[in-house]
């Protein structure tokens, strides 16, 4: 009688693709397939059995089975909904099928709900944006665990002095401690994407600092957009002193402060940063304490940047 041979096991991304589900490329679709790679990030993110994690664009669900055997509550952000479908179906009459919650929809538009861990295999398309939604998230949570894209991931954790240091840089550090744990090569994907990756543990500054974030940001915006430059020549820019100027009038105007009949922006500007020691500061070798230090300046003046 012939050998019967054990019909092999075949992994789920391919059974999604024999039922004719195509990964979208536009959604940023790139299913994680090594085992390895998905137990390593779960390992990271040190997990307890009462934590409540949230995961952006959970796929076929990989790492979301695997999230399920060990916390309380898995809450998982995905858009399409074919994945959504195929998730529910891969955990439905098992024991832990109570314990997934299924947001569908764009997790940028979506109000998060609570969580202690962010665990995700994110969409690069929204990296930038989604980092911040995490950071200014109330109540904080504990710890993220997210795949970039490699570049974006060396951008976040960038020092002064560095190539790839930039606005990201120094706006994320602000608000978190960032780390990175491990490269993670194209073929690790289905389909590859056409970068390479690395897994970042972002954990969040609590408290914050005291700063108004939206004006922490636009005074960034004007030193970098040229951060090679001087601060002092980042601030000679005309559209920049318009905007410092009427910002100083409705700050004066609120106060009660007569502004003098000979007062020109340019020349107060100036002055401060000399006095201060920026105006041949750059913006490349500045760290977060130099630019606290800068907006404490405009702001004792009088300046703000919102």
């Amino acid at each position: 009688m012939p050998k019967v041979r054990a019909e092999k096991k075949s992994r789920q991304h391919q059974e999604v693709q024999k039922q004719g589900i195509n990964f979208n490329k536009d959604f940023g679709q790139h299913i994680l397939k090594n085992p390895l790679v998905v137990t390593s990030m779960i390992e990271k993110a040190a997990l307890r059995p009462t934590d409540v994690v949230l995961e952006v664009g959970p796929g076929t669900g990989n790492m979301t089975v695997k999230l399920l055997e060990k916390v309380k509550k898995v809450v998982a952000c995905e858009i399409d909904p074919r994945l959504v479908a195929e998730l529910q179906k891969r955990v439905l009459g098992t024991p832990v099928q109570n314990k997934l919650q299924v947001l569908v929809g764009d997790v940028l538009k979506t109000d998060l709900p609570f969580f202690d861990v962010c665990v995700a295999n994110l969409p690069y398309q929204i990296s930038s944006p989604f980092v911040f939604k995490l950071l200014l998230h109330r109540p904080f949570f504990r710890c993220a665990i997210l795949m970039f894209q490699r570049e974006f991931a060396q951008r976040l954790v960038a020092k002064p002095g560095d190539k790839l240091y930039c606005r990201l840089s120094v706006n994320t550090q602000l608000l978190a401690r960032v780390d990175h744990l491990m490269k993670v090569g194209k073929n690790n994907f289905r389909p590859p994407p056409k970068v390479e990756s690395s897994v970042v543990r972002i954990e969040p500054r609590n408290p914050p600092p005291p700063i108004n974030f939206q004006e922490w940001d636009g005074l960034l915006r004007i030193c970098f957009s040229r951060k090679n430059k001087t601060i002092g020549a980042s601030f000679k820019f005309t559209k920049v002193l318009e905007l410092l100027e009427k910002n100083y009038k409705v700050h004066c105007s609120l106060k009660s402060i007569p502004i003098p009949s000979d007062f020109d922006v340019k020349t107060k500007v100036m002055s401060l940063l000399e006095t201060n020691g920026y105006d041949q500061r750059r913006a490349r070798s500045m760290d977060v304490d130099d630019f606290l230090g800068l907006l404490n300046c405009f702001n004792s003046e009088g300046f703000h940047f919102s």
